[in-house]
């Protein structure tokens, strides 16, 4: 395995595995790439599928030039690793039913149908065909075969047979259009040059930003050049606020109580495994890819339920070798407000007891707004507030409807 070289911290960044990828075909090629897809078999992709495929053509998969084979697969459930060394956690595949898998073989080229937009939505050369045991990966890559876990309830509908193989990618689905806010790794890296960031913090977000999340954001102004506010607009489970209503929240906040010019808030089409420490390693690569030198890993970063420990997804990082990324975990302990600092605080920095904190999550928000409670005022801002109450006062009034 090739080093990933660091021969200037915090001055550049190198993509993972030293290439940054895109495989966005554009202009004369993509129509060209369209009318072949006539004569194509076509696989239709689910959301998950969909969602990586876009992820693939942005480059932020890099350096995955397509669909993993069963080398690379087999290789990341059981190492964390492709099968050339470098460090991948997460199988990004492609599955397919297995009355299709009689009709296409090996060096086939297939067009990968998007069925909700009733699009072609990229083209793959057929390199691999192979059997996958779902239920060992999900032991391996969740830590855990339970179907109500909601990653491994989506792994489980994908089948056992699956396609390997490079992609054209052909659209990027509504992202663009909806979200002004829609932004490329070499977009983002611009971004940074231009502003002169050296050190760049990245935070991962799939909730409104409550007090924790500024907490979060004000430790990383204090010690960067700059804040990458990130959120995840991809499909997330039933019951998480949606991204128009979330993207109302950031927006807010950036304008009323962080400094404009040292954050930038763009967001990204990924589809959430919710795969705890897993995950937090691919989300570290993913922002490493966008340009980023740090990643705020805070309490049960990209976890569900109880599924893991509320530092697991810190403590995996501490298992990898000092080449295997450039970006570096920005950890935080557990964050609440304290009654007696009367401030947002740390287990690192409030010597108080715990009868005396707050503990404040996105989970126990949208439990109170979901009930029609109005949240003590240490939770969120008041503008956040306001805009959560009107979205679940719509929610309720449309039928009773609960979350």
């Amino acid at each position: 395995m090739e080093p990933q070289a660091k021969v200037a911290p915090y001055f550049h960044v190198p993509p993972h595995g030293g290439e940054l990828v895109s495989l966005l075909v554009k202009g004369k090629e993509r129509d060209s790439a369209l009318e072949r897809s006539r004569n194509l078999i076509r696989v239709p992709l689910n959301s998950l599928e969909r969602s990586d495929l876009v992820m693939l053509g942005i480059g932020a998969f890099s350096p995955l030039k397509g669909f993993m084979g069963e080398d690379d697969y087999k290789h990341v459930v059981r190492e964390m690793r492709l099968h050339n060394g470098v460090l991948w956690p997460i199988p990004i595949t492609l599955s397919v039913g297995p009355f299709l898998a009689t009709d296409i073989s090996e060096g086939m080229d297939i067009a990968l149908y998007d069925p909700d937009r009733d699009e072609i939505a990229g083209l793959m050369r057929v390199e691999e065909k192979y059997q996958v045991e779902r239920i060992n990966e999900a032991k391996s890559v969740f830590g855990t075969p339970d179907p109500d876990h909601p990653g491994v309830a989506k792994i489980f509908s994908k089948g056992n047979i699956c396609l390997g193989g490079p992609v054209q990618v052909l659209s990027e689905g509504s992202y663009p259009e909806d979200y002004p806010e829609y932004a490329r790794p070499p977009e983002t890296r611009k971004i940074f040059l231009e502003k002169g960031w050296k050190r760049v913090v990245a935070l991962q977000t799939r909730n409104p930003m409550h007090r924790s999340h500024e907490y979060l954001a004000r430790i990383a102004l204090e010690v960067s050049d700059g804040l990458f506010i990130h959120p995840i607009v991809g499909n997330l489970k039933k019951g998480d606020i949606p991204a128009d209503v979330r993207m109302k929240c950031y927006r807010v906040l950036i304008d009323k109580y962080l400094p404009k010019d040292r954050v930038v808030l763009k967001v990204y089409p990924m589809e959430m495994r919710y795969g705890g420490p897993r995950e937090a390693i691919l989300h570290a690569i993913i922002r490493q890819n966008f340009g980023c030198t740090d990643l705020i890993i805070g309490r049960d970063h990209a976890g569900v339920g109880n599924y893991y420990g509320p530092f697991d997804a810190q403590e995996i990082f501490d298992q990898l070798g000092p080449d295997d990324l450039f970006i570096r975990p920005l950890k935080i302990d557990w964050t609440f407000w304290c009654s007696k600092c009367q401030c947002m605080a740390s287990l690192k920095t409030c010597p108080h007891r715990d009868n005396d904190h707050l503990l404040i999550s996105g989970t126990q928000l949208r439990k109170m707004l979901s009930r029609g409670e109005e949240p003590p005022p240490q939770f969120s801002r008041p503008e956040v507030i306001k805009i959560l109450r009107d979205y679940y006062g719509e929610l309720n009034s449309e039928g009773g409807k609960k979350l």
